[in-house]
């Protein structure tokens, strides 16, 4: 099993976030969007996990304890490298908090830390191929000329234990658990 640890958007929340990726999308532009029904903020990515490690993982989160937190989009932005455009989403203390916990929680269960910074988002869409990446750089100009600040706010009262499923389309996410941040 792949899985990894993230915050679900709530409805309204996915709402808001959908108007405005409705806004960018156009036919045939080459790009891999994502349906709101995936969109989340990873806490972290585990990879593919064995049963011991799947036992040891929830035993590690239903323990976990952490307030509720603030999620606020900050601006649209791109990872060129990887070509993906995405939500990004303001990195508060609280949700720094809450991600450094999630992280030391697994430890035991044989999970190396990411060593990259945490930079939360919520990806939109990803560029298939040369096309798509060009898609990618017209829609870098559109919000150049016309920068745009998503006003979309929720406070995460949960976290998830997500399975990705590949499919031919992408990625497929499945809920396994549920952490209530009390």
């Amino acid at each position: 099993m792949r899985l990894f640890l993230g915050i679900p958007l709530p409805p309204a929340a996915a709402a808001q976030l959908s108007r405005i990726s409705l806004r960018y999308q156009s036919p045939n532009d080459n790009l891999r969007w994502y349906p709101p029904e995936s969109w989340h903020v990873t806490l972290q990515f585990l990879g593919s996990v064995s049963p011991e490690q799947h036992s040891s993982i929830l035993l590690a989160m239903h323990s976990l304890r952490h307030p509720p937190v603030l999620i606020a989009l900050e601006t649209l932005g791109f990872f060129d490298r990887v070509g993906v455009f995405f939500a990004q989403v303001t990195l508060t203390p609280e949700l720094l908090s809450l991600q450094q916990r999630v992280t030391a929680a697994i430890l035991p269960c044989g999970f190396q830390p990411d060593t990259r910074p945490y930079h939360p988002h919520i990806t939109l869409a990803r560029s298939k191929g040369r096309t798509g990446a060009r898609s990618l750089r017209t829609l870098r100009s559109q919000l150049d000329s016309r920068p745009y600040r998503p006003s979309v706010d929720f406070t995460a009262t949960e976290f998830v234990l997500y399975q990705s499923i590949p499919t031919p389309s992408g990625s497929r996410y499945e809920i396994l658990d549920r952490f209530p941040l009390v």
